[in-house]
């Protein structure tokens, strides 16, 4: 009995370090399927006509994954496949402004929309996507102003264009989320239970 007893914390140790290193590679896993997700969307976007004359307004179809993550994973795990996913998409599109946008808009829009997340806690998702639509917008409008000069002219467009925008991309999200979570898509970010309500 002395010969078996000391080597059970080390056998529950073991275990635990296997299951350790077991969920964080599905969910270095799944974190890496949700940045090609989003990278495909992006991509797709880009092909579509311009909604308007107005430069710079778009559907920020992208931010569908941003949003379905803010729900469950952390704000690294979002920041990791925000950063990926703009870093694919500028290295795709061989332009660095583009990353200059996509980053300043992308980082004000995942800020504003974490906090407003754990503010109203995980609830009003269409909310949440248009604020963060709209600072987004904003964001990528302070760049232009310092690389282009342009500011005043667009700024109500852009602000309308996100709200309208942030709207839609918000309503998808609150949809596919349920499906997600039955399908265990989110398993590795500890989902909550509530449906995507």
């Amino acid at each position: 009995m002395s010969d078996v007893t000391p080597k059970q914390p080390m056998e529950n140790s073991s275990t635990g370090n296997r299951s350790n290193g077991k969920n964080s590679m599905q969910k270095t896993a799944y974190l890496a399927l949700y940045t090609v997700l989003a990278l495909i969307i992006y991509l797709v976007e880009c092909q579509l006509p311009p909604l308007t004359a107005v430069p710079g307004i778009k559907l920020g179809l992208s931010n569908i994954v941003t949003l379905i993550l803010l729900r469950d994973a952390s704000f690294l795990d979002c920041f990791k496949v925000l950063l990926a996913r703009i870093l694919l998409a500028s290295l795709f599109a061989g332009q660095f402004m583009s990353f200059l946008y996509s980053f300043a808009g992308g980082m004000l829009c995942l800020i504003v929309m974490y906090l407003i997340n754990k503010l109203l806690c995980g609830h009003y998702i269409l909310l949440t996507s248009m604020l963060g639509a709209v600072c987004h917008n904003l964001a990528q409008l302070i760049v232009a102003y310092f690389v282009a000069g342009v500011f005043l002219v667009y700024f109500p467009f852009l602000m309308i264009a996100g709200i309208i925008t942030g709207f839609f991309t918000g309503l998808t999200a609150h949809l596919i989320r349920p499906y997600l979570i039955r399908s265990k898509a989110l398993t590795p970010f500890s989902p909550k239970s509530d449906g995507g309500n």
